[in-house]
């Protein structure tokens, strides 16, 4: 017999021990990620005595080691339902690193009701271990619990103090509660104890525990176990707690063990006493839990791991739309997981494209941008020269081959050319969007939302002038600001109205009738009108139409005309925005027609601001899809290359930016990439891209992509002209190494002017089946002596990500560094001096001529104070002139200025060179001839 020799095994000292570990790692964690915060909630319903100590005790301990502690007090009476709200809404919060629900719950709460409630928790954030899910795994010996229940794992921890053997013990557990006693019973059992499990109904319990090494007691009678029971020199850990009366103590009474401490010391060789074992490393072992749960979540949160699909490739290349079809996106959710939005920042529509809440940006404003890529290109032949598809093969390169964040930001394709000879814009070959025929057609219903509030705009006013030429001042004004109930009122765009005219009231009945003629009547100089009506459709016949001329309208007739949808300022405010108000406030600063008094007429002014706003808040969420291999691709916004500025949507590339972005303490290796795409040559797109959309944003790009071919690059070296459906000149199919030195120029010419924004420069070669070696070669050697920073081949046409791998490469090192972005004019200079500057710097014209109707809209428009809008050049894509013949590096030009107009809302001035359409048509020819569906119903003939 062993006498007097058990060592007291000191959970108070251990615990502390542990919490301090704690303390440390999440001081260390801090550190190195500022933002690294555990969060530990815990919900308790009712004010029960001992689990509002219980939970101070929590509290205190949270506090100590640096783990942020929320307390949410429910009332005694809550019911299920409340609790498991309370707890969905925890399980969605990225700040709540653990969930505690406080049992029991109230007397009405049934054991299956909390066990609901423990249920409702995640497990990933049941850092209390009564989860179902991570019960189930403990019990398990092929698999290990996200987080083992505390009280157990605080048993375990002191039984390893001792340095008493586990494996092959004995081990008898009284209790088989699914809090202590069953979980302790498996964790010892998967440590290779032979484990005997005691009830209320087992027999003869003092045998067993007299022939046990390992005492591990949770049954909830005072003092049951006597010193005669155990088995000398066993270990004996006393998880009861129990109150027994005590004369002595203040509170009548004293907390016990289970085990009759005074006896079991006498015969085993380590014991916990009561209190000061179990309890505190139970406290302790909370704090560890939830720093695991914290820096699990935490390496979720900064999980961007995109799971590339694979590719077929097939030597032969086969059409675009069988490449798509052949394909299996994955579901659009787990994109959104892969590259981290959360599941409430996801509004899907179908199985295979998203729109993007606008939050996301608030969730990750902590995060330094990404590297910021414009994907530009030379001037280009009328058949296009790859850069979509470069875009898309790059982005695969990235993200598909070297692992790398990669966002592409594209623009949505407007069905016009869908449908005419230009075909869509998902790129091409084994560098797509998918599926193909959704982001070709109507995705998301974006444009229809343009096209709608375009034109409700146009109906609006139209509507204003016929009630204005058939209405008194006071008709007008009473029917504008009505009775209602017997009071009469302002709307608030009509308050907005009268501080523009400068009256001072608030009260309708106050104006005086001067007042009011002014406030009733916009007095529209119709032929002043510039904003059309528009559709999605190449229609040539609806390019001038004369409206008004059923009977109903008194003969108020004017022509009018329709343009493309994507040609509608209301696309370029989307492309824009930098959030719903800032739309709204551009919409609303849109101007239709000028005054007879020659003041600008806006939509403000019409009083339609609000609800073009209501038509266009979901198109305002950047859509998500994918590439062919699996990386995401934001569609956002889809305005004209040549009468607007052709880039798709600030906000796209902000949240791709945020999504590729790093936090402080980030390894470099962490960096991610945005290329964003601008329209038609970098004369164009990248142009405005830097003058306009940067100037909006504030961002500001890491490199250029000038995307080249010998096709283009022969046709300005003097090559045949290249028409759309006819057979290349064998200029283009044959080596011709003379006409492609020439034309060279072109390119050399568009690296020049991308130097002049200070951006570095990556020429990606977009190999064809006929080019030669030397002829890559050559465009190679020749970038390089122009000044561009790499010069790549690439051939992700044909082999998808991994024929660009190599300009991914060029990408990443080329990007290493700080910006040097600038401006190429100032704001403030004379909208004519800033014509001047982009047709000189960019174009090398000798200068510029405006006529006499574009000198007195210039001389109108800084009058009104638009004069410090940025320039939005109107011009041909042909050519770097004006004109679409001159091909090459023309010289000796002046650019005729025909006229300029005003996009107030999207905030820019565009000077028409030449004659534009606005509204295409279609050819003789056009695609839609090819285009159905399949006896499966699936889309057939897009290109």
């Amino acid at each position: 017999m062993i006498s007097h020799s058990a060592q007291k095994i000191d959970g108070t000292a251990i615990a502390k021990s542990i919490r301090d570990t704690v303390a440390s790692r999440i001081q260390e964690l801090k550190t190195k990620h500022p933002r690294f915060q555990a969060q530990l909630v815990i919900i308790q319903a009712g004010e029960r005595p001992d689990s509002s100590a219980y939970v101070r005790m929590k509290a205190k301990a949270a506090q100590e080691v640096g783990i942020e502690y929320k307390h949410i007090a429910l009332p005694a009476e809550a019911t299920v339902e409340e609790v498991v709200e309370v707890v969905k809404t925890l399980n969605n919060d990225d700040t709540v690193s653990g969930i505690l629900v406080q049992l029991p719950l109230g007397s009405h709460v049934t054991a299956d009701g909390e066990r609901t409630v423990t249920e409702a928790v995640k497990p990933e954030k049941d850092v209390d271990g009564f989860h179902a899910y991570n019960i189930g795994h403990l019990s398990s010996r092929a698999s290990d619990p996200l987080f083992s229940p505390c009280t157990p794992t605080a048993v375990i921890r002191l039984l390893e103090s001792t340095g008493q053997p586990i494996s092959g013990a004995n081990a008898v557990v009284l209790g088989r509660s699914d809090i202590v006693g069953s979980p302790v019973a498996s964790m010892l059992r998967n440590r290779d104890a032979t484990v005997t499990q005691c009830h209320s109904r087992t027999q003869n319990i003092e045998a067993i525990v007299k022939n046990s090494d390992i005492v591990v007691s949770a049954i909830g009678k005072a003092e049951l176990v006597k010193g005669s029971w155990i088995k000398p020199g066993a270990v004996v850990i006393d998880v009861g707690i129990n109150y027994i009366p005590d004369s002595t103590k203040k509170s009548g009474q004293r907390l016990v063990g289970d085990v009759e401490y005074s006896s079991a010391a006498e015969v085993a060789s380590f014991i916990t006493p009561v209190p000061g074992g179990v309890g505190p490393m139970t406290v302790a072992m909370l704090m560890e839990n939830t720093l695991k749960s914290a820096e699990r979540l935490w390496a979720i949160s900064r999980e961007r791991k995109v799971q590339p699909l694979s590719l077929n490739i097939l030597e032969k290349v086969p059409s675009d739309i069988e490449i798509a079809m052949a394909q299996t996106p994955k579901p659009i959710a787990q994109l959104a997981r892969e590259i981290g939005l959360s599941s409430d920042e996801l509004e899907s529509y179908g199985k295979y494209k998203a729109k993007v809440e606008l939050s996301v940006l608030d969730r990750l404003s902590h995060r330094t941008d990404g590297k910021y890529i414009i994907i530009a290109g030379i001037t280009p032949t009328p058949l296009g020269e790859g850069k979509s598809t470069t875009t898309i093969g790059l982005a695969q390169a990235l993200g598909a081959e070297l692992g790398r964040p990669a966002f592409a930001c594209v623009r949505q394709p407007s069905q016009g050319p869908t449908f005419g000879i230009k075909g869509g814009a998902a790129g091409g070959g084994y560098s797509q969007v998918i599926p193909m025929d959704e982001f070709n057609l109507h995705l998301t219903g974006d444009i229809h939302a343009v096209t709608a509030a375009n034109n409700l705009l146009a109906a609006a006013l139209d509507a204003r002038m016929f009630h204005e030429a058939t209405q008194s001042d006071k008709a007008l004004y009473s029917r504008l600001v009505p009775t209602k109930k017997g009071k009469r009122e302002f709307a608030p765009l009509m308050l907005k109205r009268l501080q523009k005219l400068g009256i001072d009231k608030t009260n309708p009945n106050d104006l005086t009738p001067e007042e009011i003629t002014k406030f009733a009547r916009l007095d529209v100089d119709p032929e002043t009108i510039t904003w059309n009506r528009v559709l999605d459709t190449n229609d040539r016949f609806l390019r001038k139409i004369t409206i008004g001329r059923n009977p109903t309208e008194q003969g108020h007739e004017r022509e009018a005309g329709f343009d493309i949808a994507v040609a509608s300022e209301c696309m370029a405010v989307l492309a824009l925005a930098t959030s719903l108000n800032d739309m709204k406030n551009r919409l609303g600063a849109m101007v239709v027609a000028t005054s007879k008094q020659g003041d600008p007429v806006t939509a403000d002014d019409i009083g339609v601001t609000g609800a073009l706003t209501v038509l266009m808040k979901d198109a305002i969420k950047p859509n998500l899809m994918q590439t062919l291999q699996g990386t995401p691709v934001f569609v956002h916004a889809g305005p004209f290359a040549n009468i607007a500025h052709g880039n798709s949507s600030i906000l796209a590339d902000r949240v791709a930016l945020k999504l590729a972005g790093t936090e402080e303490g980030d390894s470099s290796d962490r960096v991610g990439y945005v290329l964003t795409e601008g329209g038609f040559g970098a004369d164009m797109g990248m142009e405005k891209f830097c003058n306009i959309k940067c100037r909006v944003s504030g961002l500001k790009p890491d490199a250029t992509v000038i995307v080249a071919t010998t096709r283009a690059l022969k046709m300005h070296g003097g090559g045949p002209d290249v028409t759309p459906g006819k057979p290349l000149h064998e200029t283009y199919t044959k080596e011709d190494l003379v006409t492609l030195k020439e034309g060279c120029k072109n390119l050399i010419q568009h690296i020049k002017n991308s130097r002049k924004f200070g951006i570095k420069v990556i020429v990606a070669i977009n190999q064809f089946a006929s080019d030669s070696p030397a002829e890559l070669a050559l465009v190679r050697d020749e970038a390089l002596a122009g000044g561009a920073d790499a010069a790549v081949v690439s051939n992700h046409w044909a082999e998808g990500g991994r024929g660009a791998r190599a300009l991914a490469e060029a990408v990443i090192a080329t990007c290493e560094g700080p910006s040097d972005f600038k401006f190429l004019y100032d704001l403030d200079l004379p909208i004519e001096e800033k014509i001047s500057i982009i047709s000189k710097e960019i174009y090398g014209a000798d200068g510029i001529e405006l006529s006499d109707l574009a000198r007195q809209q210039v001389e109108t428009y800084t009058r009104q104070g638009y004069g410090g809008l940025p320039i939005c050049m109107a011009k041909t894509q042909y050519s770097f002139s004006h004109d679409p013949k001159l091909k090459g590096v023309p010289s000796g030009f002046t650019i005729p200025i025909r006229s300029v107009r005003l996009s107030a809302g999207a905030g820019f001035l565009y000077p028409i060179l030449g004659d534009m359409q606005t509204m295409p048509g279609l050819g003789t020819r056009p695609g839609f001839w090819e285009v159905g569906v399949d006896e499966a119903g699936r889309v057939v003939g897009l290109f």
